[in-house]
């Protein structure tokens, strides 16, 4: 018998009814404005809602409802789900159930990690609900299903061993029916994979590995004679977006591994720092883009692929767009993975521009000087950091909370490689930061033409907010200070804040209940980079907050 990991859940006495939501629940997600069932407020992760009851000539009347303690201090970077008046909420130690009116637990369920599981347990994205289950990770490597009604324990699943360096914060998604789960570890010694999970028996259907074994497709990316795709990376550790008209998954992949170029021979390593487009029954590849071949930068191409269709020289087009961390937003073409427009929305020094016909980015001298062993400031080190972006239809634009902050390494010395340690082949140092200097933006930009319509800077502290547009002309998000705020969509400017208490990591959601819009976003400082630059200025301390317009 498996040793029980999640302790029995803490039930109040609070009915839930009506749990068995289905497959299009999750397709209507957004139209149903009384229920948040997917990540990103739907399948497309655009992260608008048309919600307009709060809006810009009223959101100074915003007061809060309530606020719950989330009972952690590593972090809040997930946002709430709803469902029939229940929120779901997760953390790396805890998942709860609450009332939406008022914020009382209904149930929580504790996380139990593996003993001798090291490292700080958080988990992004969203809680994952589906036929009345409730599907999370947990950071070493477990797939769990709890029950939605009381948060017992359905099923449990371990994909991965830590002692080979794996372990995962990502939320899964329900596509198709075909729960896809991913991993994280691309700075470890590991292979990066999706796994697909059939929800009701938690019976695994499929892997789909991110590096090709020998002979397959993409491993002339790889260099011959070495066992270097064993231990390449290309982690999975952000969440999909889904077309179920074109019925694809796209999921991107992070760095290859390691940063130093010369164990990789320099080849361009697929499909690492890419999207993949896959069929969710089957995990088969249908297309796919490599932002950056060859990723020395540590740039990743995790962030979420948002789901749009806009009109491109006067034709129609399903796009896919991403603002990736190495600084510039990209528009593909989601039926073929083709690259429409590539363009900077940070300063970037690593590549001049991207060339429109081979897809591949034009790099400057950085990347040589590198290479020979030269210490090297790369900017950026990231664009946005790891947290969604937003689209709004009705303009076409995009709305990020950007970094401008650069990254300083340079080759290590060769040193052997050990299984599950970091093995990253660079030392790197934090870029010195004055009192006043600005280290990113809050921006709302056309994502074909690259041009900006504003931008709000961001200083002494750069931001970790997701973004929420909304159709009553507000863009939600947070400041690693604490204050959740409304900005104007039209022209950025500050309507309103509230201070939270701790910093906001997390991307808001807005929804209905009883014909009144709530706006609810989690709070609580947590990850490398918000701690590094927040810890000693930020109390930490998990709370979700819920606000509504006072009466």
């Amino acid at each position: 018998m498996k040793a029980l990991r999640l302790l029995a859940p803490l039930v109040a006495l609070c009915a839930i009814t009506g749990l068995a939501q289905t497959t299009d629940d999750l397709l209507n997600d957004g139209k149903n404005t009384a229920n948040v069932t997917t990540q990103s407020m739907g399948y497309a992760r655009q992260s608008y809602s048309p919600l307009k009851q709060v809006n810009a000539s009223n959101v100074k009347k915003l007061v809060p409802l309530w606020t719950t303690s989330l009972m952690n201090d590593q972090g809040e970077l997930a946002s709430p789900t709803i469902y029939n008046g229940v929120m779901y909420v997760i953390n790396g130690r805890w998942t709860f159930a609450l009332d939406v009116q008022t914020g009382r637990q209904i149930w929580r369920t504790p996380v139990v990690l593996e003993e001798g599981t090291t490292g700080a347990p958080i988990t992004r994205g969203a809680a994952t609900i589906y036929n009345g289950k409730l599907f999370r990770v947990t950071y070493d490597n477990h797939l769990v299903a709890l029950d939605m009604k009381t948060g017992a324990e359905v099923w449990n699943q371990k994909f991965a061993d830590r002692k080979e360096g794996y372990y995962a914060t990502g939320a899964p998604i329900v596509a198709n029916g075909v729960l896809i789960s991913g991993m994280a570890g691309g700075e470890r010694t590991t292979r990066g994979f999706l796994d697909g999970w059939d929800p009701d028996s938690g019976k695994k259907l499929w892997r789909r590995y991110t590096i090709p074994a020998p002979g397959e497709p993409g491993s002339e990316t790889w260099p011959k004679d070495s066992d270097a795709w064993k231990y390449g990376g290309s982690p999975t550790w952000r969440s999909g977006s889904y077309d179920p008209q074109l019925d694809l998954v796209y999921w991107g992949t992070g760095n290859a591994e390691p940063y130093d170029p010369h164990p990789r021979a320099g080849l361009d390593s697929l499909f690492s720092s890419s999207v993949l487009a896959i069929r969710p029954k089957t995990g088969e590849i249908v297309c796919y883009y490599q932002y950056t071949p060859n990723d020395v930068y540590d740039v990743d191409g995790t962030d979420e692929n948002l789901l749009a269709d806009m009109q491109v020289g006067g034709q129609l087009r399903k796009v896919m767009i991403q603002a990736n961390k190495n600084g510039f937003m990209y528009v593909l073409d989601r039926t073929n993975c083709s690259l429409i427009a590539a363009n900077p929305y940070v300063k970037v020094n690593w590549a001049s521009h991207v060339d429109l016909k081979t897809g591949r980015p034009v790099l400057t001298d950085v990347y040589q000087r590198f290479f020979a062993g030269e210490e090297v400031e790369i900017w950026p080190s990231r664009g946005t950091n790891a947290v969604p972006i937003a689209f709004d239809p009705n303009t076409g634009l995009v709305y990020a909370s950007t970094w401008d902050v650069p990254r300083i390494q340079k080759i290590a010395a060769p040193r052997p490689q050990v299984l599950g340690a970091d093995s990253t082949g660079i030392t790197a140092r934090i870029p010195d930061v004055k009192p006043g200097d600005v280290l990113g933006h809050f921006v709302a930009l056309n994502p074909i033409t690259g041009q900006k319509k504003w931008e709000v800077p961001l200083t002494d502290l750069p931001g970790s907010a997701g973004m929420l547009a909304t159709g009553g002309g507000l863009l939600f998000t947070g400041k690693l200070t604490g204050e959740f705020v409304a900005l104007d969509t039209a022209t950025g400017k500050m309507l309103w804040q509230f201070q939270t208490g701790s910093s906001i990591n997390a991307t808001a959601i807005t929804y209905t209940h009883n014909g009144r819009q709530y706006v609810s976003v989690a709070s609580g400082r947590g990850g490398v980079l918000a701690n590094r630059y927040a810890a000693a200025k930020v109390p930490a301390g998990g709370s979700v907050w819920t606000f509504a317009l006072m009466p």
